[in-house]
């Protein structure tokens, strides 16, 4: 298989996963795809909710969508901010969203201890920004035989995002791609450098584009992150003009009431409208 692409949701053979409807190609020569979902799961209705309104998107777009929510958020600014269900609940909804809508499924891993249960339930295992340097956790996730998603560390520049990617590569796993999210600049505050993706995709394997972290301000409200959610559809449109191969867009029905991001979340409303637009400049970079 080429390092620079495979396919998420198609279940291999004595994987114990069952390949789902809606398989995504990822590639570096591939469509455009998209990683989307609520950044946390806050409850079963809501999560089942998100992810059938993400696959009717997805339909309508012809964009393929990864279902992504988080079970456990263990890097939330403050000790009293609301992190999931946990592991084995979430993993359980995880699971559903997975067998009733037939879309794969990313999620966060923080522990190497956790791997081996979230991959029997996901096509995707996904590593946080500020874990992504994790040696342990990386190949742990690796070993599991599911597709990598490293998130680049705020802290790292892009070049030191090859040493991740060889992580991963060294223990046998070639289904990787690295996710840019923005880079520390000051106090509270990320800026993106466009030309990380180009940078990044040097390393042979497809990029993603987090615009909806991007527009965060971490820790900008004292107990919890500021952002600017209005900047991420420009943030996604310049991003696929830039080359990326994928994006990765954390929605909610309601964003003020988002029990994590919520000021960085977009609007589920917002999607098909931006998809779309980023579709088209994805064509004409392509063509």
């Amino acid at each position: 298989m080429s390092k620079a692409k495979f396919t998420i949701g198609l279940g291999d053979a004595g994987s114990g996963l069952a390949a789902v409807e809606h398989v995504v190609e990822v590639g570096l020569a591939g469509p455009m795809f998209v990683i989307a979902g609520p950044c946390v799961i806050e409850d079963r209705d809501s999560c089942l909710d998100i992810a059938q309104r993400l696959l009717d998107i997805g339909r309508r777009t012809g964009i393929g969508i990864i279902f992504k929510a988080s079970f456990d958020k263990a890097n939330r600014t403050s000790i009293s901010s609301f992190r999931g269900p946990g592991l084995e609940k979430g993993l359980q909804i995880l699971a559903e969203v997975r067998s009733q809508t037939g879309m794969p499924v990313v999620t966060d891993v923080h522990e190497p201890a956790q791997a081996p249960a979230v991959a029997e339930v996901v096509d995707c295992l996904q590593v946080p920004a500020f874990l992504c340097r994790q040696t342990d956790l990386l190949c742990a996730c690796a070993r599991t035989g599911r597709a990598v998603n490293v998130k680049k560390g705020q802290f790292l520049s892009p070049a030191e995002m090859e040493n991740a990617v060889e992580k991963v590569r060294a223990c046998k796993n070639e289904k990787v791609m690295i996710t840019e999210r923005g880079t520390f600049f000051g106090y509270n505050r990320l800026v993106n450098d466009m030309t990380a993706i180009k940078s990044m995709q040097q390393f042979n394997c497809p990029v993603v584009f987090d615009a909806t972290h991007s527009t965060q301000q971490p820790g900008g409200l004292g107990d919890s992150s500021a952002g600017q959610r209005e900047m991420a559809p420009v943030l996604a449109k310049a991003a696929i003009a830039a080359g990326a191969n994928g994006l990765f867009l954390e929605v909610h029905p309601h964003p003020q009431k988002a029990k994590s991001d919520s000021a960085s979340v977009i609007p589920i409303d917002w999607l098909e409208d931006l998809l779309t637009a980023c579709g088209k400049i994805f064509e004409i970079v392509r063509g």
